[in-house]
């Protein structure tokens, strides 16, 4: 019966897709929603790459890019796959009417819309949401042992702190995009990188390697990135870097989206 509840994530980076995986492993009709060209770095512990490829593989689930939007509501009845959509949200929202909008997009620096009214029950993820609010439920996506609590009145924990240490690097594992525009480059996800070495380039600026090690993070080459937009990760880890499946921190909070989703079904649904 659980098929019959359609779920739109929004968002194919990390924790969206491991959202989506669980939603779907859990027995969900599960369907992505991102940009036509996501700036996602992650790309190999993701369906962003859906959007790129037309299909993609993430820990023997597949994903697909469905251009035809009236396709969606047949495939979700017996889903062999998450399907992923690109198309305009509004006419997506329309055409789809989930039961539950997940909004994981993970947009730290921005204010999200207020969504409480576009499904029966919308779940924010990482800061900025206000339970109650702007959605029913929100999740804590934060590092910590509070990581993918469900919050049910209040607002999740404001954007703080250093990402998680690794062999001792942190925030200097990360490449911003020092000016807007396209970012280029012939390098990929798994690749051995040295410090100072060019990796990418946003229009004709050069972005050197931070660290040595290998890359877990990249923008793909051709997409147009804004100012201060995550595109470079490096993993200082030689031997056994992690850079394809789902993490701790996106499964964590995925635990906590089906958690979240559980109660709603035992409190609303008869």
């Amino acid at each position: 019966m659980k098929q019959s509840w359609r779920v739109l994530v929004r968002g194919s980076g990390d924790v969206g897709s491991a959202v989506a995986h669980r939603l779907f492993t859990g027995g969900y009709g599960v369907v992505i929603h991102d940009l036509p060209l996501p700036t996602a770095t992650r790309r190999k512990m993701a369906f962003a790459d859906a959007i790129f490829e037309g299909s993609v593989m993430l820990e023997g689930v597949q994903a697909k890019r469905i251009n035809r939007l009236s396709l969606v509501r047949g495939i979700l009845i017996d889903p062999q796959f998450i399907p992923v959509l690109i198309g305009d949200f509004n006419r997506v929202m329309e055409k789809l009417h989930p039961h539950v909008l997940v909004d994981a997009r993970m947009r730290k620096h921005s204010l999200p819309e207020k969504q409480i009214r576009l499904a029966p029950f919308v779940i924010g993820l990482g800061p900025n949401f206000t339970a109650g609010q702007t959605v029913h439920s929100a999740i804590e996506t934060a590092w910590g042992e509070n990581l993918g609590n469900v919050i049910t009145s209040g607002s999740t924990n404001p954007l703080e702190g250093r990402p998680v240490s690794i062999e001792g690097r942190s925030r200097d594992r990360y490449v911003y995009a020092p000016v807007a525009g396209k970012f280029h480059t012939s390098l990929k996800i798994g690749d051995q990188v040295s410090e100072g070495q060019e990796v990418a380039r946003v229009g004709a600026t050069p972005l050197l390697a931070p660290i040595t090690g290998i890359l877990r993070g990249l923008t793909h080459d051709g997409v147009p990135v804004e100012m201060k937009t995550k595109v470079i990760e490096v993993d200082p880890r030689m031997e056994h870097p992690q850079i394809s499946g789902i993490a701790l921190r996106p499964a964590k909070i995925a635990e906590g989206v089906l958690a979240a989703i559980q109660t709603w079904e035992a409190n609303h649904v008869h």
